[in-house]
């Protein structure tokens, strides 16, 4: 009898179990399907059970503020519990917060004690935050191996953010031998995953020929992934690709184009290769009024060589041309005052 009682309790605890489980992957999926009142009610039930998952992803609908009122110390007071339980998403996401200064004050010493916890357990994003506070010095003292180390952990579970960094690693050598081969070898993984950043990086590699061959079809390739993605150097280098004819045949109405996107970015030398487009009559009609507007923001954000070609362009522009092309650019700059 014994036996069978024994046989008993454990089936009962198997369909306890797995009702606890069906609850929250239908927390998760209420969450996921923009059902937050639901999800909120689920996670909340099971949080106050003492499931880490669940206070996890209450702290997350508090942090986000989804179903309820934000509210970051409450989010800070879930992952907390769920964190001191060993669970490597809430201690995460608790390390966040105090990078951050959400919740609690800002403390990168707690922040890299808490993404510590979570990187041993293989969390990966973790790896690659603790990474960047060795790499940058907060919270630790600056240490390039440390960065490496963790970028090259997360970087090993396909991580892009830190397949770029430790591509970046590589190729200024830093905590590494420099080596521009490994570059490649992390900025194309990265790429391949459709990081801007690594793809307009590979692309500077195919276009100098560091670390690979010289190839100025890849090297526009790349640039364009990332040029279509919106990151301005990149629109930059594809511009001066077309305006060079290296890797496409020569096209100034494309590098006009595309030094426009950067330059409506705020992208000093974009706005300066666009200033000389005008002023020289590529791919646009010659336009001094232009000319002056581009080299002007380009000056004032700090790119020398466009003081001159402004100089240039006003000294043969009328008294009327320069005020309105002044008032283009101060215009310009208060609708882009981010920059």
């Amino acid at each position: 009898m014994k036996y069978i009682k024994y046989i008993a309790l454990l089936f009962t605890l198997f369909i306890t179990c797995h009702a606890h489980a069906d609850d929250l992957a239908d927390a998760w999926d209420a969450y996921e399907r923009g059902d937050y009142p639901t999800a909120f009610k689920s996670f909340s039930t099971l949080a106050e059970q003492g499931d880490a998952k669940a206070q996890t992803g209450l702290g997350l609908m508090y942090e986000e503020g989804r179903g309820v009122e934000q509210d970051y110390q409450a989010a800070m007071q879930w992952y907390r519990l769920a964190a001191e339980q060993g669970f490597a998403e809430a201690q995460f996401n608790l390390g966040v917060m105090y990078a951050n200064g959400r919740g609690v004050a800002q403390d990168y010493q707690a922040a890299i004690k808490w993404y510590r916890q979570a990187a041993e357990q293989g969390n990966a994003k973790a790896q690659f935050n603790l990474g960047v506070m060795y790499d940058e010095g907060r919270g630790a003292p600056q240490d390039y191996q440390a960065a490496v180390k963790w970028f090259q952990r997360a970087a090993e579970q396909g991580f892009a953010e830190a397949q770029y960094s430790l591509g970046v690693m590589y190729y200024n050598g830093r905590g590494v031998e420099q080596d521009y081969q490994a570059a490649v070898k992390w900025y194309r993984r990265a790429a391949e995953q459709g990081d801007a950043l690594a793809q307009h990086n590979l692309g500077v590699m195919y276009d100098e020929g560091q670390g690979v061959a010289q190839d100025y079809e890849a090297a526009v390739q790349w640039y364009r992934l990332a040029a279509e993605q919106g990151f301005a150097e990149a629109q930059t280098n594809l511009g001066w690709m077309y305006a060079q004819g290296r890797g496409v045949p020569r096209d100034y109405q494309a590098a006009v184009l595309w030094f426009r996107l950067a330059a409506e970015q705020g992208l000093a030398k974009s706005q300066y290769n666009l200033g000389v487009m005008y002023d020289e009559g590529q791919g646009v009609a010659p336009d001094d009024i232009k000319a002056y507007l581009w080299f002007n923001l380009a000056a004032a954000a700090g790119f020398d060589r466009a003081i001159a070609a402004r100089d240039a362009v006003a000294g043969r522009m009328t008294p009327a041309q320069l005020t309105k092309a002044q008032a283009l650019a101060t215009a310009w700059s208060e609708k882009h005052s981010r920059w």
